[in-house]
């Protein structure tokens, strides 16, 4: 039921709304009345039984593309059919990412590719889709999910960490050329947050430095948040509401951490 967030009706995009993160942002989204277009791979039957189940829940209109978004063209057209299909596009959420662990020397070329695509270059082609679409309705959000890894590196994930870098220098650069145009962009910076994502890290964490899991779990991972806990799903619904709300409307080109102090130091 919608808390006065004053979204209903609205129309979002959120990429990589599969499964976790983007997953929960796109249910919080639409509980509070926006209608939601989800986007991610998966198997087709969970992603449909989920666009149905949410929805329901919801009671609001929720669609689904398969964009990759390491193809531009698609990436385009996943805007315009957003905006086709419900007749404005309100929020822009750049979710979508992937992973690879690797000392830099063995770090395969390929992989670099393929995370820069995705983590940094599919925001850029979303954004430039959405903005115009913004700037004619007079008002937009656009919130990328950035990281932690965003302001600060860790080793071994030199790929990630460029493009988190590259994204927030991204989120800065538009937010100044849409300021005047009611529109606001915005990167939310989370710690770690238990999805598949960090799931699989600790795997390739501990072969790349010779460790356990849970010695992973214990002594990578959670030791670079001083409150030694996962950054929760609701913790970043709420943060992503206020910024797409009215109530963060003075919020522009702005870096939140949502971490448990980890960038504090």
């Amino acid at each position: 039921m919608a808390t006065g967030y004053g979204l209903e009706g609205a129309a979002a995009i959120v990429t990589g709304s599969t499964s976790g993160i983007g997953q929960a942002l796109a249910a919080a989204l639409a509980a509070e009345g926006a209608r939601v277009l989800l986007n991610g791979f998966g198997d087709a039957g969970r992603i449909e039984a989920a666009r149905t189940a949410l929805e329901k829940s919801a009671g609001v209109r929720v669609l689904y593309h398969g964009a990759d978004m390491t193809r531009p063209a698609e990436i385009a057209d996943m805007v315009a059919f957003a905006h086709r299909e419900l007749g404005r596009l309100d929020i822009l959420v750049n979710n979508a990412g992937v992973q690879h662990v690797a000392p830099i020397e063995d770090f395969a070329p390929e992989k670099w590719d393929q995370i820069i695509a995705i983590n940094l270059s599919s925001a850029f082609h979303a954004i430039r889709a959405a903005v115009p679409i913004m700037k004619a309705q007079g008002r937009g959000r656009i919130v990328n999910l950035d990281s932690a890894h965003g302001l600060v590196a860790s080793p071994f994930k030199s790929a990630y960490v460029a493009a988190k870098h590259g994204l927030l220098g991204l989120t800065k650069t538009v937010a100044l050329e849409v300021a005047e145009h009611g529109i606001t962009c915005n990167a939310i910076c989370p710690g770690y947050v238990k999805t598949p994502l960090v799931e699989s890290q600790i795997t390739d964490q501990a072969k790349a430095r010779g460790m356990t899991p849970d010695q992973v779990m214990r002594e990578v991972i959670l030791a670079a948040q001083p409150t030694r806990k996962f950054v929760e799903f609701d913790e970043l619904a709420g943060l992503l509401l206020y910024l797409v709300s009215d109530l963060g409307a003075s919020a522009n080109g702005a870096a939140l951490s949502i971490d448990g102090g980890w960038t504090a130091a």
